[in-house]
């Protein structure tokens, strides 16, 4: 097969696949995932989680660090696990002190705040209780 009929073979595809790609990286609805997170209502048991300085997990849809040894609210962050800009889920990077969405490389501080964008909206902040070895996050 010659090289023009192999090109107008596969334009169409081609055409149809970017097309898929592009709208699912459109800004279009921009920061539409800013409806305030997910409402909390949970414990988490602090003698087998959340151990060390700078662990992390993902319960019910929000994101809990520990950012310090005391086992004190503000030893701790709770924030909505999905992405203002488009809802990915986002990961915490100990290293940086920061979250980070994988998708488009936004950025929030442990307080919820944006620190780059494309993001524009701040992460829901939950509220972290805790009495003896349990936390309860709520919001």
């Amino acid at each position: 097969m010659k090289r023009r009929a192999f090109l107008g073979s596969i334009t169409g595809p081609v055409v149809a696949a970017c097309a898929v790609c592009m709208g699912a990286c459109s800004k279009t609805g921009g920061d539409s995932f800013t409806s305030g997170g997910v409402a909390a209502n949970f414990n988490v048991d602090l003698l087998t989680n959340l151990t060390t300085v700078g662990s992390s997990i993902l319960q019910s849809g929000v994101v809990i660090v520990r950012l310090a040894a005391a086992n004190v609210p503000a030893s701790f962050t709770a924030v909505q696990a999905a992405c203002t800009h488009q809802g990915t889920l986002i990961n915490y990077n100990q290293a940086a002190n920061k979250f980070i969405c994988p998708n488009h490389g936004a950025t929030f501080s442990t307080t919820g705040a944006v620190t780059q964008g494309p993001a524009t909206n701040a992460l829901k902040v939950y509220t972290v209780a805790i009495s003896g070895l349990i936390m309860t996050v709520t919001g």
